[in-house]
């Protein structure tokens, strides 16, 4: 059972009519519990509702493209925590963290948060997206070689025999069913027009209605109407197109336009305050808008002005090496992956997906947001025509401005003018809705790219459902490059992704003068103290920020250095040298400390470096210098 007090502060955080509506879903539980549980239905064995059982699938409505022949047969998925896909492919109930397995329990049983004893859901969850199924079905259809049909086929067995229709891990998050739902089709799209089974294309087909008649009755509503609700949403809509079922496409269509001022701000941040989960965000749309230009159906006109400012603030946090503004929570998720991995995550980097996604965008849009001419992404060759990307390729380049600040947003990005310096800035709001459930305590942190080498970085996210120690670490105030006084978060952490009391952050000012850029912000996390930070760039090496707090209190820095900068406190002197940059602060040398610090730089994952901690009462200067 979930913790009491948790659930006393989850209900504090929900209106009246959320409240209702989550009663009103435990009706339809007890339904479904009774229909289901402990019964062993595979939801291939048949369509559950009869209204569904006549319509059928066509899969030209994907509009894949059979002729790309830029492609490779690989067989094997990224897994998170640096697992190892051929050790866990059959292993759906695999605990990861531990040697343990998820109980075959009745999926509303089942509490999958903080269960150190058996692992982390996330991990698990991403075996049971089943990106494997859709790969090994276009592996089959571009190259013919029965022995991937074979593979999909022996898996696909294996799933659907271990995990009945809401029991186990797989069936505890409805976002995690749309996303195998997603796959589902694509999988069914690669293999219609080749000689696999119809058996098999049959349950696929069965399976791809059960799943989304469950998304669409269960999809995040209220305080849980996250980037949950979009991606439920876009596999409803998948489903719409595959069996031309129009109250699908509708109610999918009609989600993902309301949402759309709802969960970003007019300057196209998205309301998460999390880059990875914009990208997410962002894919889904990106896949549901390709469906209805290719199939003719209208698009809303509000989506294409509001997908260019998102492709604009994404473009905009990327540097011209390859390096990368994230704030925010990072579980590198994804809806689709036609590419795999070969070997045991050969040259995996999570950090394509923000190219992928501002590519596939730009082949939809009427701009490039990244250079197609130099994106080697297989997803993309296959949802697109060559004849698609050579007009794309044309399309006017969207470059960032040595400049970009996002007052509603709430970051403002910073380059030197010969753009080998990227800076970050974040004066946003916690995260999205009254949970904030994906926001770290870290206003008015900052990070900085000397020639895509990160300098000063963000500590990253680490772990979602297990390990709460490090959960929280991960997301406190000390452990960002901002200031922490009297050693307390500026924001209140009730839970892994459930936030109280929230700091205020406030853009005061903002000017660019003389080729550079200054900005002053502020934050009321440590009320009655307000702690006023001040960031003066030169425009080419210099940074030099400024900490004010209205009240001498105890209160101490901490900047973040990137893995292998060699950071160094030079002796007697208030100086820290690090390899390609320097700092000078205010603080006398015998309140500056070096110390050990862990950053996360990939899910699941825990790397370490050193962190400077420099402490004061009332005003800190602070002078970065590049070389």
């Amino acid at each position: 059972m979930p913790n009491i007090s948790w659930l006393i502060r989850r209900l504090k955080a929900m209106s009246i009519p959320e409240v209702a509506w989550r009663l009103s879903q435990k009706t339809i539980e007890k339904r479904e519990q009774a229909a289901f549980k402990g019964k062993n239905r595979q939801i291939t064995s048949a369509v559950f509702r009869p209204a569904l059982a006549g319509l059928k699938a066509d899969a030209a409505g994907l509009r894949l493209n059979g002729g790309n022949t830029a492609f490779a047969c690989n067989t094997a998925i990224h897994l998170l925590s640096g697992a190892d896909y051929e050790q866990y492919k059959k292993r759906w109930s695999a605990g990861f963290q531990t040697d343990k397995e998820w109980p075959d329990t009745f999926s509303y049983d089942l509490e999958y948060k903080q269960k150190d004893e058996i692992g982390d859901a996330r991990t698990n969850w991403e075996l049971n997206r089943h990106f494997q199924f859709a790969l090994l079905a276009k592996d089959y259809a571009a190259a013919g070689d029965e022995k991937y049909l074979n593979e999909l086929r022996d898996l696909f067995g294996d799933w659907n025999e271990k995990n009945p229709f809401l029991h186990g891990i797989s069936w505890t998050s409805v976002m995690e069913i749309a996303i195998r739902c997603v796959n589902w089709v694509y999988a069914y799209g690669f293999l219609a027009g080749t000689k696999a089974p119809e058996t098999l294309l049959k349950a696929l087909q069965t399976g791809i209605l059960n799943m989304t008649d469950y998304i669409a009755g269960h999809y995040s509503r209220y305080s849980s109407a996250n980037n949950h609700l979009i991606v439920e949403a876009c596999a409803i809509g998948h489903s719409g197109i595959l069996f031309h079922h129009q109250p699908w496409i509708d109610l999918a269509v009609n989600i993902l336009t309301r949402e759309l001022p709802l969960q970003n701000e007019p300057d196209g941040v998205n309301k998460e305050q999390s880059l990875h989960y914009q990208s997410f965000y962002m894919e889904a749309m990106g896949l549901m808008l390709r469906l209805l230009k290719k199939n003719g159906l209208a698009v809303p006109n509000l989506w294409g002005d509001m997908l260019d400012k998102m492709c604009r603030y994404v473009a905009d946090c990327m540097g011209d090496y390859g390096e990368i503004v994230v704030f925010g929570d990072d579980d590198e998720g994804k809806i689709l992956d036609l590419a795999g991995v070969s070997g045991p995550d050969a040259a995996y980097d999570h950090t394509g997906h923000y190219r992928y996604v501002l590519g596939m965008l730009s082949l939809l849009l009427d701009r490039q947001y990244t250079f197609l001419k130099s994106l080697d992404c297989e997803t993309l060759r296959w949802l697109f025509t060559e004849e698609e990307w050579a007009r794309a390729a044309k399309k006017e380049r969207y470059v960032s401005p040595q400049y970009c600040c996002y007052r509603q947003g709430g970051n403002t990005i910073l380059r030197s003018a010969d753009r080998k310096v990227l800076i970050g800035v974040d004066h946003a709001a916690l995260a999205f809705g009254s949970i904030c459930a994906h926001g770290h305590a870290d206003a008015l942190s900052f990070q900085v790219f000397f020639e895509g080498k990160p300098l000063l970085i963000d500590p990253g996210t680490c772990i979602y459902h297990c390990d709460l120690k490090s959960r929280n670490a991960f997301r406190e105030t000390r452990n960002h490059n901002t200031v922490c006084v009297g050693g307390k978060n500026q924001s209140e952490m009730l839970g892994a992704f459930l936030w109280g009391a929230k700091a205020q952050a406030v853009l005061e000012d903002y000017r660019e003068k003389d080729g550079g850029a200054a900005l002053v912000m502020t934050q009321d996390g440590y009320q009655p103290v307000i702690h006023k930070r001040t960031f003066a760039f030169d425009g080419n090496r210099t940074l030099t920020v400024t900490d004010e707090l209205t009240q001498e209190v105890e209160a101490e820095a901490c900047f973040v250095f990137g893995a292998g900068t060699g950071a160094e406190l030079a002796p007697k002197e208030s100086r820290v040298f690090a390899g390609d940059f320097s700092m000078e602060l205010s603080a006398p040398p015998e309140k500056l400390r070096l110390t050990p610090c862990e950053y996360s730089a990939a899910y699941g994952v825990k790397n370490q470096t050193l962190a400077l901690r420099a402490a004061f009462t009332k005003e800190l200067t602070t002078v970065i210098r590049l070389k």
